[in-house]
């Protein structure tokens, strides 16, 4: 049993003998994740009675943690003037994090509660588009003067309010231009009357407000930061990204990546109320209904040959499912190389004729395996040929649409994602079925 488990059993425990002051210093030790994690196990009625005991500054820290579904939930739960003094300790970047998964009423009757300059600060955050670097940045950044010694950077940051998790030091001009940034420990390590423009790092990786949060992403892999700043047109510094924040981008993104491979819709969690779900499932199975109406289609152009030998019909299931793990194994490389930045249009070329390669080759051997069985086992050497030739065929089908289709879509500002389970197998079944009953059909005289 690791420690959340313990802990949750010891809320569990003390909730059921009433122990509420016990309980309080109990959550008041412990992690607001992990508080997180267990108010997500317990019924909704408990999860509230937990939050209610904790501090306003411990609340806001567990309200940050939770996932969308409960955090809509508990909220729902709470006066909203409760709400709004818990959201008022929080960072303005926090707060957004909380009020954008709220109905919008819900949202701004709360807004309106908090205190005035943090409800400001809140909705200047909220203008910027979802999902990138204005909305995901922090105002709270500690920047100083290019002229400033060392010693009067040091004493600004300890009269500083803000900036509790910098890791730099921003230096800026006259006009607020950013013009590098100095580490803490270059900074600490400095001579007292060193000025600040000696010590500084001028060349600076910065992101503007309307960045997408995945190149933000890209950007702190890529280089090794900590902290990136945000900048307007002209270069002012507005806020910084902290490393903290640019995880749960991965993770959200990677989610995201991962359920629309399998035909979700990106932002769906195993605690989602069914009725939220219904609607995004039921789409995602209308358009998987219409691609299969579309592959028995082509099969029906074939009717007259699966009547005249039924054996057809055995092995058409083999050519779909090895050209949809073809199809899933190729898009699932091209989509995540894509989302990473790895596969660009410069590289195209050398990975489709990977792909092709493996396509044929893998193909081949599979093709062979499938004549091999298919010969021992229905005795019919050309129909094992014929089924062998449709796999390879189906095989480099999938390389190619499993390599194109995602930079099409990502050429037109489509998600990729989405590719694998719509378009990309709607091709290989279509394209398989063809092959596979098309030669069986011109040779069929051979085979009865």
């Amino acid at each position: 049993m690791d420690d959340t488990e313990r802990l949750a059993e010891t809320i569990k425990a003390l909730l059921a003998e009433s122990r509420d002051e016990r309980l309080a210093d109990v959550l008041e030790e412990a992690h607001p994740a992990d508080v997180s994690r267990v108010i997500r196990e317990l019924p909704p009625d408990e999860g509230v009675r937990v939050f209610r005991l904790l501090s306003r500054e411990r609340a806001g820290a567990v309200l940050s943690e939770l996932d969308d579904p409960v955090l809509r939930e508990l909220v729902g739960s709470l006066e909203e003037t409760e709400v709004s003094r818990i959201l008022d300790r929080m960072p303005p970047d926090h707060v957004v994090e909380v009020v954008e998964e709220l109905p919008r009423e819900q949202a701004e009757g709360i807004l309106e509660l908090m205190e005035e300059e943090k409800s400001e600060e809140v909705q200047e955050l909220l203008e910027y588009r979802e999902g990138t670097a204005g909305r995901l940045m922090s105002r709270e950044f500690v920047a100083v003067h290019e002229r400033t010694t060392v010693a009067q950077a040091i004493e600004h940051i300890r009269k500083a309010t803000t900036g509790e998790d910098a890791f730099y030091v921003w230096v800026v001009d006259g006009h607020e231009h950013l013009v590098g940034l100095v580490p803490l420990h270059r900074l600490l390590a400095a001579d007292p009357h060193t000025p600040i423009s000696a010590i500084r790092n001028e060349d600076v990786e910065s992101v503007t407000v309307d960045t997408d949060q995945e190149e933000v992403a890209r950007l702190v892999q890529h280089y090794n930061v900590i902290e990136v700043p945000v900048v307007d047109a002209n270069r002012r510094l507005l806020g910084t990204i902290g490393v903290e924040d640019v995880i749960d981008v991965i993770r959200e993104e990677a989610t995201e990546d991962i359920q629309r491979l399998g035909g979700v819709a990106g932002d769906e969690t195993v605690l989602d109320p069914p009725r939220a779900v219904f609607g995004k499932r039921l789409v995602w199975r209308l358009v998987n209904l219409g691609t299969a109406v579309l592959a028995a289609s082509v099969i029906g152009l074939f009717e007259s040959s699966i009547q005249a030998l039924a054996t057809l019909a055995v092995f058409m299931p083999i050519v779909a499912s090895m050209g949809g793990i073809g199809t899933t194994q190729t898009a699932t490389v091209v989509v995540r190389g894509i989302a990473l930045g790895d596969m660009t249009s410069s590289v195209l070329r050398r990975v489709l004729g990977k792909e092709l390669w493996l396509g044929l080759t893998t193909g081949a051997a599979n093709g062979l395996v499938i004549a091999l069985i298919a010969w021992l086992w229905k005795g019919q050497i050309l129909l094992s040929l014929i089924l062998g030739v449709a796999l390879v065929f189906n095989m480099l089908v999938a390389a190619i649409v499993g390599t194109l289709i995602p930079m099409a879509l990502k050429t037109f500002r489509v998600d990729p994602a989405i590719a694998s389970s719509v378009i990309i197998t709607t091709f290989t079944d279509v394209c398989g079925f063809f092959s596979f009953l098309g030669l069986a059909t011109l040779l069929i005289r051979f085979l009865l």
